[in-house]
This record gives C-alpha cells, structure tokens and sequence, in this order.
C-alpha cells in the first residue's frame, strides 16, 4: 500500500461518517466502527485500493444517505460496483433468497466484491461473537457464510474464503478473547 490510499481511506471515512446516521445504543451493531473495521482488516491484509475502499463503505448504499452518484464521483465506479453488489435488494421479501441474490451479485461483479462481502461476515462473527449474540450468528452470519461458500465460483481461490468457515471464525474469535 502506498500513502496515496491512505488519504483515499480518510477521505472515505470522513464521507462515511458525514453520512451515516448515528447507531442508537441497542442497536444491532455499531455500523460505523463495523465499516471501518472491515476496512482496516483489508488493508491490513495487503488488499487493492479499491477492495479496501469498497470494504471501508460497503454499507454506505444501504444504511447512510450517500448517493450512487457520490460515491462512483468519490471513489470510482468500481468502487461503486463493489458496493451496489454488497447491497441488499429490499424488494426481496424472504431473507435467505435476498442473501442468495446478494452473494451471486458479488460472484457476478468479481471476486474483489465477493472478497468484501466475506470479509463484511467475518466481521459480523467476530462482533457478535463477543458480545454474545448468538441470535445474529445464526439469523445473520450462518446464512451468508454458507451462502459464500456455496455459491463461490471454483475459481475464486483467495485465502479469506478459508477465514469463513465457521470453526475458523471460532476458534479465531476465541483466541483473541483468551
């Protein structure tokens, strides 16, 4: 990474957090410091500027009042793919056919928005296996995890697919709290 994506990442977190509504206490999960979180492990990670950005503000279509136009104008229009194909379609009223129509968008888009949807769950693990949600592993995180790997081209081969397994996230999670 270079110092060029730095900026790029402030700038995203700053755009992000101009627009996103504050999380009420109770709420399912901070969804700022979530975004930012996924952000920084694909950074740490060594991923590309835009699987980064796209990581950084995969909610912003969803959850913040940030326009399409912003955010292709902001960050690229690839930026912006990766990001629409991380989005749920609403319209879908059942939730595991919503999920299977997200994770074939990301596998349609590429494997960089399949990298930043798995990477999105990973997250949502780990948050909710610290605080004990275990309603939200199994309503939220079990069905997109298993929708991944399900749904995953064969050729899609990056290391951060094996980071999904359930007993990876587990035993992941449990060493970082002992």
């Amino acid at each position: 990474m270079n110092a060029s994506i730095d900026v790029e990442f402030e700038r995203a977190v700053r755009a992000l957090a101009e627009r996103m509504p504050v999380s009420e206490e109770g709420s399912r999960k901070p969804i700022l410091f979530h975004d930012i979180r996924v952000g920084v492990f694909l950074y740490g990670k060594g991923y590309s500027r835009n699987i980064v950005l796209a990581g950084l503000l995969h909610d912003a279509l969803e959850w913040s009042d940030m326009s399409e136009e912003a955010l292709r104008d902001g960050f690229g229009e690839d930026v912006l793919r990766i990001v629409q194909a991380n989005s749920k379609d609403r319209t879908i009223e059942d939730s595991r056919e919503r999920i299977d129509d997200m994770v074939r968008r990301c596998a349609e888009v590429g494997e960089d928005a399949l990298i930043v949807k798995t990477a999105d769950t990973i997250d949502s693990f780990e948050h909710y296996t610290k605080t004990g949600n275990t309603g939200e592993i199994e309503r939220h995180c079990m069905p997109i995890a298993e929708a991944i790997l399900r749904l995953k081209p064969h050729n899609y081969q990056d290391a951060i697919y094996e980071d999904l397994h359930p007993w990876s996230v587990g035993e992941r999670t449990k060493s970082k709290q002992a």
